[in-house]
């Protein structure tokens, strides 16, 4: 399964970069607002520098909700690198508007995927993710490990090549979860990553086998 951090901080992606296990990047306007990035040409500026940095998948949001006005925001987005992946919302426009970028060779990314027939229209429509928002379901009292495992045997029931993309991660116990049911990409937050090397055991283990090699001395 690959890693990938949600966020726009720079601090952060190259924090994940040097840790080893870094595949990508996916972003959102709240996301840049959090980071203090505003204005077109410095938002612009910014994905190029996650780019830089990462040198894989970087998802970028448009912001229209119109089918023009998708493809417009999509094409500008995918001009500033070829790492980027253009993150479409799922709604009536966003399906037509990754059918026209994946009939030109732009890939997209499905946001906001909160059923298993929203899944099948963005595969069909040929994303390249499409993304589940676990978190958001659990928050309405809906597993939303069973949303993606719903989705993956979909998938591979029809040997559909968009990627699962378990989005709205939050807590290593998801990330587990998310690996368990078939997903093919993790987005989450840096401290849940991080949080996958904390067990008190090996903190135990780690404290004995120093001071047995005090007595050594």
């Amino acid at each position: 399964m690959k890693f990938f951090i949600d966020t726009a901080n720079l601090d952060e992606i190259k924090e994940a970069k040097e840790f080893g296990v870094l595949d990508g990047v996916t972003t959102n306007p709240s996301l840049m607002a959090k980071s203090g990035v505003k204005g077109k040409d410095n938002i612009f500026k910014h994905y190029k520098e996650i780019c830089d940095i990462v040198q894989a998948d970087v998802s970028a949001e448009v912001i229209a909700t119109d089918f023009d006005g998708i493809v417009r925001e999509g094409e500008e987005l995918a001009a500033i690198d070829e790492h980027i992946v253009v993150k479409v919302p799922m709604i009536r426009d966003g399906v037509k508007a990754i059918k026209y970028f994946t009939d030109n060779g732009i890939r997209t990314n499905c946001t906001l995927v909160f059923s298993a027939g929203q899944a099948i229209l963005a595969a069909k429509a040929g994303a390249a993710y499409v993304s589940p928002f676990i978190g958001r379901l659990d928050d309405i009292s809906f597993e939303g490990m069973d949303l993606i495992a719903q989705i993956v045997d979909i998938y591979q029931t029809f040997d559909f090549t968009t990627e699962v993309l378990a989005a709205s991660i939050r807590s290593p116990l998801h990330i587990v979860q998310a690996a368990e049911t078939g997903a093919d990409v993790a987005t989450c937050p840096l401290n849940a990553i991080l949080g996958l090397l904390k067990h008190p055991l090996t903190d135990i283990g780690l404290e004995k086998f120093l001071n047995d090699a005090k007595k050594l001395d």
